[in-house]
């Protein structure tokens, strides 16, 4: 799915695989806590995955389309959680100190291909075009940029 060459359709069906990948997905807050020294962390991974995952599900749900949400929160999930530690090893590397230009652009470019990803998976699980996959996918990105936003400030 990194590649945007399989879909949510090729992950295990199963309930359980799904949760742990969600669980593993929700650790990464925990490691940032811990790697970045970030006091909220934790509760801003909680929030923006319950977020993501929640909006897909209602989506799905809305459609009709409610057997495709395990499958889409592992590959949601499994994803985010390889994107969530790329961003935090470029994180380790920042300097607020000096420009590191080549630093954000790697950001940007880490950013973007989420979003990509993202998008696919969208694609494939309510059965829309790559182009309305972006939309969602930029929706809720800023539905989970302004909620950010308005509880931590």
């Amino acid at each position: 799915m990194m590649r945007l060459r399989s879909g949510p359709q090729d992950m295990p069906a199963g309930r359980s695989f799904a949760v742990l990948l969600a669980l593993v997905y929700l650790s990464q807050g925990l490691i940032a806590d811990k790697v970045l020294d970030e006091p909220d962390a934790f509760p801003r991974t909680v929030l923006a995955i319950g977020v993501q995952l929640g909006l897909i599900a209602a989506l799905l749900n809305f459609r009709t389309l409610a057997p495709r949400i395990n499958q889409t929160i592992g590959a949601l999930a499994g994803t985010g959680f390889i994107f969530g530690l790329i961003s935090i090893v470029l994180l380790t590397w920042f300097d607020p100190q000096k420009p590191q230009p080549d630093l954000a652009l790697a950001y940007l470019v880490l950013f973007v291909w989420s979003l990509l990803v993202d998008a696919h998976i969208y694609r494939h699980a309510l059965s829309i075009r790559m182009g309305m996959g972006v939309l969602v996918a930029v929706t809720i990105f800023t539905v989970n940029f302004i909620l950010l936003k308005a509880v931590f400030g």
